[in-house]
């Protein structure tokens, strides 16, 4: 059977921990966190990074510019895999 078809499903939310964590989910969804995170640090952060002005605000502003595309390509997985009723 393909890694596509043996995906979970989920149906309520105590599902929803099995369906994202699922190794295939999480390779993806955390591939397009780096990816466009790392346009969004470029775009956002970097000179202030790289200029050494970076505080703590900046780091935490850092981690969610990660943490919004994960949370955003997970959302799109749980829609495209919820169990019809």
């Amino acid at each position: 059977m393909s890694e596509e078809g043996s995906a979970p499903k989920w149906s309520a939310w105590r599902d929803v921990p099995r369906v994202v964590l699922h190794r295939p989910h999480l390779r993806k969804t955390a591939t397009i966190a780096l990816v466009v995170g790392t346009i969004l640090f470029a775009i956002n952060q970097l000179d202030v990074v790289v200029g050494g002005r970076a505080d703590a605000v900046v780091w935490v502003k850092v981690g969610v510019t990660y943490l919004v595309p994960f949370c955003v390509s997970n959302a799109g997985v749980l829609v495209a895999s919820r169990a019809s009723t």
